[in-house]
């Protein structure tokens, strides 16, 4: 059963891994033996378990020159995770195109691209009987309609969600899988702001009656990059204490 979650000699990419849901998932990956990278725009200074690489993911140059710069670093990488992202809250009358493009940019083209330009990277780890993994992160606002006006957040996670299922269709026969984790309310950088104002009543509307933690996020993420998870592709795994349930 302890091999059965073990990355023991996996290498893993972490896109927005500096804080918030990324960095709960780098440190489960971490935890779990694998060599992890994690890239942001200020990724900070790392440690013994996780390397930091600077990147904005919003710009294609960049996301090429992360492409090769992962290459020069690593022979292969067995998981990836497409995490990084940014939202946008406005009243209807009022939502600009630039809180559309800004979010979508982000939050879907990207992780499309860096994913493409990674394939022959994870390629290299991948077999029939241990697939490369690539999970995107999507959220809950994209499965049920939210108490905020975050229009182009919750069309890219929406999308995210599908994107993952026609990746998942098409990279299966090159023995790599594709999921997608669709967290609730957790403790983040994103969702500071609405916690400060309403986090008891936020932790109230969710079924189990509380935020996500860290492990939930790391588990989360363990069992689908693990020998656990060979066998799962175009699945989006909720992990929200069941608050897609209440709408």
């Amino acid at each position: 059963m302890k091999d059965l979650f073990s990355l023991e000699g996996k290498t893993a990419l972490v896109t927005g891994g500096g804080h918030g849901i990324g960095e709960m998932i780098a440190r489960g990956l971490a935890g779990q033996g694998a060599r992890v990278f994690v890239c942001s725009r200020n990724p900070g200074d790392g440690d013994d378990a996780i390397t930091p690489i600077s990147a904005d993911l919003s710009r294609g140059d960049e996301i090429l020159r992360l492409a090769r710069e992962m290459s020069e670093r690593a022979d292969r990488l067995d998981i990836l995770v497409n995490n990084s992202g940014v939202t946008w809250g406005a009243p209807i009358d009022e939502f600009p195109e630039s809180g559309w493009d800004k979010v979508i940019d982000l939050n879907l083209k990207s992780p499309f691209f860096l994913t493409q330009a990674l394939l022959p990277l994870i390629e290299k780890a991948a077999s029939a009987n241990d697939p490369g993994r690539i999970v995107n992160i999507g959220s809950v606002d994209g499965l049920h309609v939210g108490l905020f006006e975050a229009y182009s957040y919750a069309a890219s996670k929406a999308g995210i969600h599908h994107l993952t299922r026609i990746m998942a269709k098409f990279l299966a026969p090159r023995h790599i899988t594709v999921n997608a984790i669709a967290p609730g309310p957790f403790e983040s950088k994103m969702m500071k702001p609405i916690l400060d104002k309403m986090g008891d009543d936020m932790a109230g509307s969710v079924p189990l009656r509380r935020l996500g933690r860290p492990d939930d996020m790391a588990g989360a993420a363990v069992y689908l990059t693990s020998r656990a998870g060979a066998y799962v592709t175009g699945a989006t795994l909720v992990v929200d204490g069941g608050l897609a349930t209440t709408a």
